[in-house]
């Protein structure tokens, strides 16, 4: 039993799967879209605004402008979360290299809610969490 947990814990291909089973699991609670160089004057129901067109499948799950947490100014980029991942693609190909207040925004699927999440949390609890757990039980 012990050595079966250690060498799992010791091979990178868990963590590997684990990253991926993050953003799997995640996708059924929709996808999120990166978009970036926004203005600093563009707030989150601009973005709504411009991004509701294309959640087909429902209503936007999200939409928010990341702001500086003792300023409270826009960083300049913001993240939009979809229901579907059709339709998060159909907006990307739609708003990608658009013009939003003036400028020309990027957009592309946030690795942020899958694979960055996950694969963060995964490599916090890898240190030994996982390893006194099994100890415990």
């Amino acid at each position: 039993g012990y050595s079966a947990a250690g060498g799992g814990s010791r091979d990178p291909a868990p963590r590997a799967g684990g990253a991926g089973g993050g953003g799997g699991g995640r996708g059924g609670e929709g996808t999120s879209v990166y978009v970036g160089n926004l203005t600093y004057q563009t707030q989150d129901a601009d973005l709504k605004d411009a991004f509701a067109p294309f959640a087909r499948s429902g209503a936007l799950l999200e939409a928010r402008v990341v702001t500086d947490r003792e300023t409270q100014r826009s960083k300049g980029f913001g993240f939009v979360k979809f229901a579907s991942k059709e339709d998060a693609e159909g907006a990307i190909a739609k708003m990608d290299n658009s013009d939003l207040d003036g400028r020309r925004i990027k957009v592309n699927i946030s690795n942020r809610s899958g694979g960055g999440g996950g694969g963060r949390r995964g490599g916090g609890g890898y240190g030994g969490g996982g390893g006194y757990g099994g100890g415990d039980r």
